[in-house]
């Protein structure tokens, strides 16, 4: 059971991945989508190799709250009883997921770059910020687990994605956690599926100085992505951080400016397939 993620019916490309990984464990896929705001992502969920599309509909899920969704997303286990649930391992996927981990009382492997299903699983997952790759074990009557954003490549598979509508109950009082405020960004192309990103970090040196760099990225189809201190500094939206805490990014190109490449920024930049850093430091960690 694939859990779908959307914003107000927009799919999420990172739901994709999920579909295609969970392909490879050797079981038919189903996928979950919470809200009738998401009813219009069935076609691509079976073009992606979904056989069922289960449709949960209740005003508490009209938008993104985690209690909310990681409740449904247990009565949907309670009530289908897969093998497996499984989700991309973004900020939105892995919160739903411990949700519905602490709610079920089964254990959780997160962003996991390997499974091989068996007697017990084994999952090669994700650890320190990305600096680590930890072997694990999995058992459990129902296994959860996310799988590392952009570390499968999402691929079609053409399915039945018959729909089927799925009730269930919730407490009014899963309502307290709900999205409150967006900053809505341009436009576009997004810095999480830009083919091309600039990024700046401090030694950009300030907010006006990143306008040759914006410059560069309009010419080149790309977006501008900072680091942590740029933000910290209050140069750029944090919306447009590249980092552990921002935005993953995996561009056919990163090309990173005055930044010095601490750890937590490599964990959003480390899929990029190619890196072009300029910096005058040469003991940066990014050159």
């Amino acid at each position: 059971l694939v859990v779908v993620e959307h914003d107000r019916g927009n799919l999420s490309p990172a739901s994709l991945e999920a579909l295609t990984a969970a392909r490879t464990l050797g079981s038919e896929v189903h996928a979950l989508t919470l809200g009738a705001a998401a009813d219009g992502t069935a076609p691509a969920l079976a073009a992606h190799g979904a056989a069922v599309v289960h449709q949960v509909h209740h005003d508490l899920l009209a938008d993104y709250g985690p209690e909310a969704w990681g409740e449904s997303v247990a009565q949907a286990v309670r009530a289908l009883s897969p093998d497996a649930v499984v989700a991309c391992g973004t900020d939105r996927g892995n919160e739903v997921m411990a949700q519905v981990a602490a709610r079920l009382d089964l254990p959780f492997v997160a962003n996991a770059t390997e499974i091989t299903p068996g007697d017990p699983w084994s999952v090669v997952r994700v650890r320190w910020g990305g600096s680590l790759l930890e072997r694990c074990t999995l058992t459990a009557a129902t296994k959860l687990v996310s799988v590392a954003h952009h570390s499968v490549e999402a691929s079609e598979a053409p399915a039945a994605g018959a729909t089927q509508p799925l009730s269930v109950e919730l407490d009014p009082s899963l309502a307290r956690t709900v999205v409150a405020e967006r900053v809505e960004r341009a436009a576009g192309v997004t810095l999480a599926t830009a083919p091309l990103v600039v990024g700046g970090g401090r030694g950009v040196g300030s907010a006006e100085a990143f306008a040759p760099l914006q410059e560069l990225a309009s010419e080149l189809g790309g977006v501008v992505g900072c680091s942590r201190a740029v933000t910290n500094n209050g140069w750029r939206n944090h919306t447009d951080q590249v980092g552990q805490t921002g935005t993953r990014i995996a561009p056919d190109l990163y090309i990173a400016c005055g930044i010095s490449g601490a750890i937590q920024h490599w964990v959003g930049a480390m899929a990029s397939k190619k890196i072009l850093a300029i910096n005058t430091d040469p003991e940066a960690n990014m050159v």
